[in-house]
């Protein structure tokens, strides 16, 4: 990835506005390309331990950059972040492009109620599978483990609150997150090491993905 692709968010981010951006177009497409060429890396360097991610488009996967003003009290017209998802079922990976916050994700973010019951009735019956793909040293080594955003503070109804996985049956989205370094995505191999880091999430996103086949 080009430092001209940080430099424009950081711009962006000072100077929110359309005046500002329309005179800058020129500056957000190169970097919109750049962003494009970096997930095409990334995704052939994935389809090596992923061989779903081959259907997936590197320019349909990136998330468009301006925002839905009508309903929040910020109104500010931009992101200023590139976000691209990667994914060929319900569960799948992300990549956030911001300086400084820039990080990569998987799993499923927000899924509807019945799904949500389905997902966990999945893991309260498999239990050792799901255990062993959540204490992988790798994952752990990564991902620390799953993001706790919206936990539940009891087991939901319908679930033994003794549940050996109680914990995670309490969750409202099944998400890992990675933060990297400005420094890493700007690495002349780091679609490489990025998917490294997305093998480790795999077994994740296969074991999320086959509660829904």
């Amino acid at each position: 990835m080009k430092v001209s692709t940080l430099k424009f968010l950081e711009k962006l981010d000072a100077n929110n506005s359309r005046e500002w951006f329309n005179e800058h177009k020129n500056i957000y497409t190169d970097a919109r390309e750049d962003v494009i060429s970096f997930v095409e890396e990334l995704i052939g360097q994935m389809t090596k331990f992923d061989k779903n991610i081959a259907k997936a488009d590197a320019g349909k996967s990136l998330f468009r950059i301006y925002r839905d003003t009508r309903f929040s009290h910020n109104k500010a017209p931009y992101k200023t972040n590139f976000g691209a998802s990667i994914a060929v079922g319900k569960a799948g990976y992300y990549l956030h492009i911001q300086p400084g916050q820039s990080f990569l994700a998987g799993g499923i973010y927000m899924l509807e109620k019945d799904n949500l019951k389905a997902l966990r009735k999945e893991i309260s019956g498999n239990v050792r599978e799901f255990e062993k793909i959540v204490g992988e040293e790798s994952f752990r080594h990564y991902f620390g483990g799953l993001s706790e955003e919206g936990k539940l503070k009891r087991v939901p109804s319908g679930f033994d609150k003794d549940d050996p996985v109680g914990e995670y049956l309490k969750l409202k989205n099944f998400v890992a997150v990675c933060p990297i370094a400005d420094k890493a995505l700007l690495e002349k191999d780091a679609p490489k090491k990025l998917a490294e880091i997305y093998r480790s999430l795999k077994p994740l996103n296969d074991f999320l993905n086959a509660a829904f086949v």
